[in-house]
């Protein structure tokens, strides 16, 4: 690519040779363990150099399992230094499969679990009002609105106000005073508007009101611990910052009205959102429906976990109901009236579809998450397969998109539909 068509792409410099670039953890991928082919890996990797060589993403990871059992564990390209803007003298920060990485809107699958293992537990009923738990939530017609109502995406609270500063979203008990004070634009949950930061803080009150803890100690005591992760977590210590990487607006710079759905969607247009999550306060803060941190194998990790029914390594971390339940489609297929796309939820998950959906082909009973609409992770049963794919860039409709739908494509293609009686969560 040309360096004027670089400038108006807003992409990385990317080099002839990728493997200049690649980090492979040769002894985490065990393919033949499983019966997957060296043709069949070497494939879906292909799709992630097509989705780097677009330029749009300065960094990638990639962890997938396959029966268990994890096939591909790579990186390419840089953490931080290669942007769009960075210039020559900017020190370039190699990517390895070891570089934690902001999940973004992935953290809400990880959140919204807490909140099953809450319900098991027997400290909260989902259908139970928010204000039930939290009675100032209740103010300006939000009495009625229900924990399953902000987990599905249908509590009426999408947003908060655009004028509203940034700094907001650090400040604990301000963000929850606008909360409560918000009026909803619905409260009878039968239609869907993405929450994209503001569900999240509605669950970290109510599960901080029933534990007397933090949700940052509910989440590695329950979840992180157990399952032997070394980052996940929500936000990053201050000693680490400097290890997190970095993320990038490329792309060509959305327009009316694509701009403006960003904005809806995301609070800001897609600058001031790269300014935001790069800002070291948002990196440390805890903002549980955006801001987890860790690896592709991490978040790989969590999800082959819900495939096992709530079990890792042997571990019971959740009962399978509780997965199940996680899992469930809420509602019908229906266009989302944040994102303007059509969408299909349980309480937490987005799912997939049949003949085609988020996950690819036939991927009804796919579940998982999309973190600032690049970052891929999710589960399919059909194909006893779980896929983290994480990157750096924040483009919004670029070039990048047949390359991204492709990997999805070949992923699928490469795992085909399993028997009935093979797929684990004995999925029907």
């Amino acid at each position: 690519m040309n360096q004027l068509a670089r400038r108006a792409l807003h992409t990385s410099l990317i080099p002839d040779d990728l493997s200049t670039v690649t980090f492979r953890d040769t002894a985490g991928e065990n393919p033949a363990a499983v019966g997957v082919s060296e043709e069949a890996v070497e494939a879906i990797w292909r799709g992630v150099e097509r989705v780097y060589r677009s330029g749009v993403h300065p960094g990638i990871q990639l962890s997938i399992r396959h029966r268990g059992e994890q096939i591909l564990h790579r990186a390419i390209g840089h953490a931080s230094g290669n942007g769009p803007h960075d210039g020559p003298g900017v020190a370039r920060v190699p990517m390895t499969t070891d570089t934690p990485i902001c999940y973004f809107s992935a953290s809400k699958a990880v959140t919204a679990l807490l909140m099953h293992m809450l319900a098991e537990q027997g400290l909260v009923n989902l259908t139970d009002p928010v204000s039930y738990y939290c009675p100032e939530f209740g103010r300006n017609g939000k009495r009625t609105i229900t924990v399953h109502q902000i987990l599905s995406h249908r509590g009426g609270i999408p947003a908060i106000s655009r004028e509203t500063p940034i700094d907001v979203l650090w400040d604990r008990e301000e963000i929850w005073r606008l909360l409560c004070d918000a009026r909803p634009v619905e409260v009878d949950g039968a239609k869907v508007a993405y929450h994209a930061i503001t569900g999240g803080f509605v669950l970290q009150r109510v599960l901080e009101q029933v534990t007397g803890d933090t949700i940052e100690a509910f989440l590695d005591r329950h979840i992180r611990k157990p399952m032997g992760m070394r980052w996940f977590t929500y936000g990053i210590e201050p000693d680490h910052v400097g290890d997190l990487a970095l993320n990038y607006a490329t792309g060509p710079t959305p327009r009316f009205p694509l701009s403006w759905i960003v904005s809806r969607a995301l609070g800001g247009d897609i600058h001031t959102v790269e300014r935001v999550v790069n800002d070291p306060r948002f990196q440390e803060a805890v903002v549980p429906a955006g801001n987890l941190c860790g690896t592709a194998e991490e978040m790989g990790r969590f999800f082959q976990m819900m495939l096992n029914g709530g079990v890792w390594n042997g571990q019971r971390i959740c009962r399978e109901i509780t997965i199940r339940r996680a899992i469930q489609q809420f509602g019908s297929l229906q266009i989302d009236r944040t994102m303007m796309v059509p969408m299909r939820f349980s309480a937490g998950m987005m799912l997939g579809g049949n003949p085609f959906g988020l996950w690819g082909p036939q991927s009804r009973y796919a579940f998982g998450h999309i973190g600032l609409i690049n970052k891929l992770c999710w589960a399919d049963p059909a194909r006893d397969t779980s896929v983290s794919l994480l990157n750096t860039g924040i483009p919004i409709l670029a070039h990048h998109l047949p390359a991204l739908a492709r990997f999805v494509y070949t992923v699928c293609d490469r795992f085909p539909l399993l028997p009935e009686q093979s797929r684990p969560l004995a999925v029907a």
